[in-house]
């Protein structure tokens, strides 16, 4: 008997093992998958959606969520596997010592099921609700953190430190009412275990100690139940409530679980606006002309962005996009690589509808160079490469030295091309982060080239410098150039004048100044400002 236990001890202990690595492997796994497809559907997702959702938000749901998510998965094939597997053990025992006196002492299973159905759905409201408090202080954290030399300039720390508390507090109150529903699980459980256990109990004693076979007139046996057949009865009965308070245990974490994947499923299962169409239409490396066409767009129906856009650009010319702040000019440049799509009209390339060309075709056939440099926590030569992953390292030096940018490179970066930049390139001045990028585009070799407003954050003698590389690399290449400088403008063959979203005319400098008042007063802002 000795020797029969330690076997089982030891078979249990090794299934115990496996049971616990494969289901650590596999609720790791399933997370794994579903951290990939969320980061592939979010890449797919339209740059609008990115503004709407929200950086922090997305990042909550990447880690806090994705983290409750795997926490529930491990409980859900873990506990929730082994331990009602014991609990049916039991039950098939009971049933098969009088399957009657059973379910006499399961008549308060369906109040019971009922009872923890409302608790479930309670936990899991209360989970998602804490969860979206989160995102909140993950909001607030992103904004203190990025906006932080704001902060301190306004001596805005304790309105800061104000508004992370409340958030917290929110939180908190949040956590408080999942932790007073979970405290009411446990004692459900236990109190359901011992009304069915006293039920079997006052039951089975008196159908035992008088020797009777029927219960209220109710035939419970065929013989009248012995004393060891009542005991083993007991014992099966009570060998249930070991693996139900295991399961109380892990009640809230599989609840949260269960928030979370709706959470992340909820994103992942949203469709892209913007989609390659069925069938696609090749595009060959742009050579005739960009066109809009009755181009109108919004982003709200009331507030009209762009109305009645009509405008033809030769293949090879520079046209620069000038106006006031808000006329729309970002907008209609972001049209060309579909970050957005017409409301009405069409963008056509060489005759072609933008919308029925594969977007990866149409993009890599795209420059841009931003206002707002973005370079990647990584080499600068990873940076330059970036987007041109064929292309060897003398093709980078070269983009470098077109983009007048490998003698700093080589000269005051202590680890040249191999120097790391820091996230968003923080390391290196803003000139420098302007130069990178724009050999980035170069290196790209792109048939058409966005530059929005790629000059108005660096100093003059940068600004010179990318003007002298800028000069040599838009010909033989279609150039949209939006800016507020005109110093700039020298490098157009056409101005565009936006206002209000409308174009109000097209010409070169000196014939706008002449029947344009609007370019004419733009003109004059610009040397007041200078002298």
């Amino acid at each position: 008997m000795l020797g029969l236990l330690v076997a089982g001890t030891t078979i249990k202990s090794l299934f115990m093992i496996a049971h616990a690595v494969l289901v650590s492997q596999l609720s790791h796994r399933a997370t794994l998958y579903l951290r990939n497809v969320f980061y592939r559907r979010t890449l797919d997702m339209e740059i609008a959606r990115f503004t709407a959702d929200g950086t922090s938000d997305l990042m909550n749901r990447f880690t806090s969520d994705m983290e409750s998510l795997a926490a529930g998965l491990n409980e859900l094939f873990g506990k929730l596997v082994r331990e009602p597997l014991k609990m049916i053990v039991c039950l098939v025992g009971a049933a098969c010592v009088c399957w009657r006196l059973l379910v006499i002492s399961l008549v308060l299973a369906p109040a019971a099921a009922l009872a923890i159905r409302w608790l479930a759905k309670a936990l899991k409201r209360a989970n998602r609700r804490a969860m979206e408090e989160m995102s909140a202080m993950y909001n607030t954290l992103e904004e203190t953190f990025q906006g932080i030399k704001v902060v301190k300039a306004f001596t805005m720390e304790r309105q800061e430190r104000r508004r992370f508390l409340e958030n917290s507090r929110k939180y908190f109150n949040k956590q408080m009412r999942i932790a007073r529903y979970d405290s009411l699980t446990r004692p459900l459980i236990e109190m359901i275990g011992v009304l069915t256990i006293c039920l079997a109990l006052l039951a089975g004693a008196y159908l035992t100690i008088n020797q009777e076979t029927h219960l209220l007139g109710v035939r419970m046996t065929d013989e009248p139940l012995s004393l060891s057949m009542l005991l083993l009865f007991y014992g099966l009965l009570a060998g249930m409530s070991d693996p139900a308070r295991k399961l109380s245990e892990v009640f809230s974490r599989i609840q949260r679980g269960a928030a979370a994947g709706d959470r992340i499923f909820q994103l992942i299962d949203r469709a892209p606006g913007i989609l390659d169409a069925p069938k696609c239409t090749p595009l060959p490396r742009h050579h005739r002309e960009l066109a809009f066409e009755g181009v109108d767009f919004h982003y709200h129906s009331s507030q009209p962005v762009l109305e009645q856009i009509d405008l033809r650009i030769p293949h090879g010319e520079t046209v620069a996009i000038v106006g006031p702040n808000g006329c729309g000019k970002s907008t209609l440049a972001n049209l060309v690589p579909r970050f957005f799509d017409p409301v009405r009209g069409r963008v056509k390339v060489d005759g072609v509808d933008v919308r029925d060309v594969r977007m990866k075709e149409l993009r890599r056939q795209i420059g841009l160079v931003t206002q707002e440099t973005l370079l990647f926590d990584d080499s600068v030569y990873n940076n330059i490469r970036y987007g041109s992953p064929q292309a060897t390292r003398e093709q980078v030096l070269e983009a470098a030295r077109q983009a007048h940018a490998h003698r700093f490179i080589e000269g005051s970066l202590t680890d040249g091309y191999e120097t790391v930049v820091g996230a968003r390139g923080a390391r290196i001045s803003g000139g420098q982060r302007q130069r990178i990028a724009l050999a980035r585009a170069i290196l790209r070799d792109p048939a058409i080239l966005i530059l929005d407003e790629a000059t108005s954050q660096i100093d003059l003698e940068s600004e010179q410098v990318i003007h002298q590389v800028l000069e040599k690399f838009v010909r033989d290449r279609t150039t949209l150039i939006i800016t507020h400088r005109m110093s700039t403008l020298a490098l157009a063959d056409r101005i565009v004048v936006m206002d209000a979203g409308r174009i109000l005319d097209v010409g070169t400098h000196d014939k706008l100044l002449q029947r344009c008042e609007l370019y004419g007063r733009l003109y004059d802002i610009q040397f007041k400002e200078i002298a």
